[in-house]
């Protein structure tokens, strides 16, 4: 009966660590130079039975957003602040939103800072429940705010060209994002395994 229990504990803290490794809001890419022109791509994954239907981006002031990828089914608004800057995007969904086992893509195009050192992003996920997400928090937080570091500005050309290959360094982070989650899982998957191996030798 102990068995039993332990192994139980040992599966439902391998499923709750998967969840939450991969349930984050998260912003790509996660390193920019200063200066440059990027497009930047919010990630949304839906982490409750109730759908996701509102997604605000707070806009660090060390990025300045000058553009809006449209979304299907959803629409946006623009929050300014002074001197016409974009302060915050909000999207809402038209139809049902983000079921349970989906994610969205949310994205925008900004010049980065000449003399930023990191964008920091916050973001609030609102359910159809009412519900409020905050992903305000410290990297260490249950609810962190993405963050993308900002390296010393890329000699040569005026920045433009710059956003095609943030899109590339976004693949390369969602890559080495789902590589560091797959060896965890792994790691996860392979200690069970262990466990059980273990069990049924002592019973045999």
């Amino acid at each position: 009966m102990k068995k039993s229990l332990a192994l139980t504990l040992v599966l439902l803290f391998s499923i709750g660590f998967a969840g939450l490794a991969s349930a984050h809001v998260t912003v790509q890419p996660k390193e920019v130079p200063a200066g440059s022109y990027q497009v930047f791509t919010v990630r949304v994954p839906s982490e409750k039975d109730s759908a996701t239907t509102s997604v605000k981006l707070a806009i660090p002031d060390n990025v300045a957003v000058s553009r809006i990828e449209p979304k299907p089914d959803w629409t946006y608004e623009i929050e300014k602040g002074a001197e016409n800057k974009f302060v915050s995007v909000t999207w809402k969904a038209t139809g049902s939103g983000l079921g349970a086992t989906e994610f969205g893509e949310f994205r925008v195009q900004g010049k980065v800072a000449d003399d930023a050192k990191e964008l920091v992003w916050k973001a609030y996920q609102t359910y159809a429940d009412g519900e409020v997400v905050e992903w305000t928090g410290a990297a260490d937080a249950d609810k962190p705010a993405s963050v993308t570091a900002v390296t010393a500005a890329a000699g040569g050309g005026d920045g433009h060209g710059a956003a095609g290959a943030g899109t590339d360094k976004d693949h390369d982070g969602e890559s080495r994002d789902t590589l560091t989650l797959s060896l965890a899982i792994a790691g996860l998957a392979a200690g069970v395994l262990a466990l059980l191996i273990a069990l049924f030798r002592k019973r045999a």
